[in-house]
C-alpha cells in the first residue's frame, strides 16, 4: 500500500512539472498590451488593487543605468554598441527587483518577458521561489485605435515616434511579433487570455479584474 501511494504521489508531481499546474500562495500577472493601449495605467492600477509589485522592464533600465549599477553599466555598454542588451542583464534587473521587495502579495509583469527565452527564464525563477505565473493578460486593442490615441498623444508628449503613422504601424506589427510567440508559449499551459482593451479606462480595468477574479 505503502509503495502505491508512493507511485500516486511521484506521477502527481510528474504532472504538475509538465503541465505547469504547481500551486502558487501568490498572484503573479503578465500583462501584454500594444503601444497606447493603456497598458502601464492599467499595470499602476492593477497592483493597486491586488498589492501587486509593478515591474516595468523600461522603469527597471531607467533605475539601473541611472545609478550605475553593474547591470546598468553592463546595459549601457550594449547600447553604445548599438547592441540588444542581452537576456541575461535584463532578467537580472528583474531579479533584483523582485528580490528587493519580498514582502508583497505577488507581481505584475508589464510588458515582460517578450520572448520565449525570457519566458523561461522567468518561470525558473519563480520556480525557485515555489511560485509559477497566474496568468498571461493581453489587451486586445483595434489597430486604427491605437494609431488615432498615440497621435493624440504625439500632440503632447514630444515623442517623435508618436507622430508619425509609419512608425506607429511599425510599432504594432513590432509588439504583435514579439507578443505572439510568448502568448502561445502559455497558451500551452492554460494561462493566456485576451482581454478586451477598448473601452474607457474603468472599463478595460473591470474586464482585466473579472478575468483576474477568476483565478483566485
Amino acid at each position: 500500500m505503502q509503495m502505491l501511494k508512493s507511485l500516486v504521489n511521484a506521477v502527481k508531481a510528474l504532472f504538475s512539472k509538465l503541465f505547469h499546474t504547481e500551486s502558487s500562495t501568490m498572484l503573479n500577472i503578465i500583462l501584454f498590451g500594444p503601444p497606447g493601449s493603456g497598458k502601464g495605467t492599467q499595470a499602476t492600477k492593477l497592483a493597486d488593487q491586488y498589492q501587486l509589485l509593478h515591474i516595468s522592464t523600461g522603469d527597471l533600465f531607467r533605475y539601473e543605468m541611472g545609478n550605475d549599477t553593474t547591470l546598468g553599466k553592463e546595459a549601457k555598454a550594449y547600447i553604445a554598441k548599438g547592441e540588444l542588451v542581452p537576456d541575461s542583464v535584463t532578467v537580472g534587473m528583474l531579479k533584483n527587483k523582485v528580490n528587493a521587495n519580498p514582502d508583497v502579495a505577488g507581481y505584475i509583469f508589464d510588458g515582460f518577458p517578450r520572448t520565449i527565452a525570457q519566458a523561461e527564464a522567468l518561470d525558473e525563477f519563480l520556480k525557485e521561489k515555489d511560485e509559477t505565473v497566474s496568468a498571461l493578460l493581453s489587451l486586445q486593442v483595434e489597430d486604427e485605435e491605437i494609431i488615432t490615441r498615440l497621435l493624440e498623444r504625439g500632440k503632447t508628449s514630444g515623442r517623435s515616434d508618436d507622430s508619425d503613422v509609419s512608425i506607429i504601424k511599425n510599432r504594432i506589427e513590432v509588439y504583435k511579433s514579439e507578443t505572439s510567440p510568448v502568448f502561445d508559449y502559455y497558451s500551452q499551459f492554460d494561462k493566456s487570455m485576451k482581454i478586451e482593451g477598448m473601452g474607457t479606462i474603468e472599463e478595460v480595468f473591470s474586464n482585466l479584474t473579472s478575468a483576474i477574479d477568476k483565478l483566485r
